[in-house]
């Protein structure tokens, strides 16, 4: 787990409240949250509700109401209802990062 100071890539915080949804990657459920920071990498969220549903480890971001605009995420730390995530890509993916954590079981 990081910290929130151990950062890797340089955060965008934003100076008004955005909003953006979470989705189970099966679409089974929904969590209203808060864009706290964004990077390349990563984002910290706050989240609006229960984050029992976070258990699955990955899920959507949704950053638009209609769903245009999206990234997958890894949960990567749970501190109350902040929550900070790696998105996945096809290159962290590619480099097995996911696979060997799955394999180790830290998920």
């Amino acid at each position: 787990m990081y910290g929130w100071d151990k950062r890797k890539s340089k955060r965008v915080r934003f100076e008004h409240e955005y909003r953006a949804t979470l989705l189970g990657l099966d679409g089974t459920w929904r969590r209203d949250c808060i864009l706290i920071d964004v990077s390349d990498t990563g984002a910290r969220l706050r989240i609006d509700g229960s984050t029992d549903v976070l258990k699955a480890r990955q899920f959507f971001l949704l950053l638009s109401t209609v769903g245009s605009a999206y990234r997958r995420c890894k949960l990567i730390r749970l501190d109350g209802s902040e929550i900070g995530v790696q998105f996945v890509t096809s290159r962290n993916t590619r480099s097995g990062l996911i696979a060997r954590e799955t394999k180790s079981g830290s998920n």
